[in-house]
């Protein structure tokens, strides 16, 4: 279960990072045109690295917990969590905002995890 906690903050934290270092790249008018250069602001950006390489290791701490969890538990409460936490992140850090809508459609989800947790 810590192992699944340990990839869901490694998921959180490497979108938020990509975000944020898409942002500073500038590269929001992609085209496939401008592949090499939006390629190379990428791999210029300090946060979209470490956003990258979070992602790995949020890839390889995965692969630990469906090689001993249940699969129809881990993933549900991986997806969740995950949803959550980065539409939280993007409320706070980004300035993204919430409707009440979203919001009672996260409550729903926190119901559903409690469901799958306990059952």
């Amino acid at each position: 279960m810590l192992l699944l906690g340990v990839s869901v903050l490694f998921t959180v934290a490497a979108n938020l990072l990509l975000r944020e270092g898409v942002v500073r790249a500038n590269i929001a008018e992609f085209t496939w045109g401008k592949l090499g250069y939006f390629m190379l602001a990428l791999i210029r950006e300090p946060l979209f690295i470490i956003g990258a390489i979070l992602y790995g290791a949020a890839a390889l701490v995965w692969f630990r917990v469906i090689a001993s969890e249940q699969l129809s538990f881990a993933y549900p409460i991986l997806v969740s969590f995950t949803f959550i936490l980065i539409t939280l992140g993007a409320f706070l850090f980004f300035r993204e905002s919430v409707s009440l809508q979203k919001v009672i459609g996260l409550v729903v989800i926190l119901a559903g995890i409690a469901v799958v947790a306990t059952s």
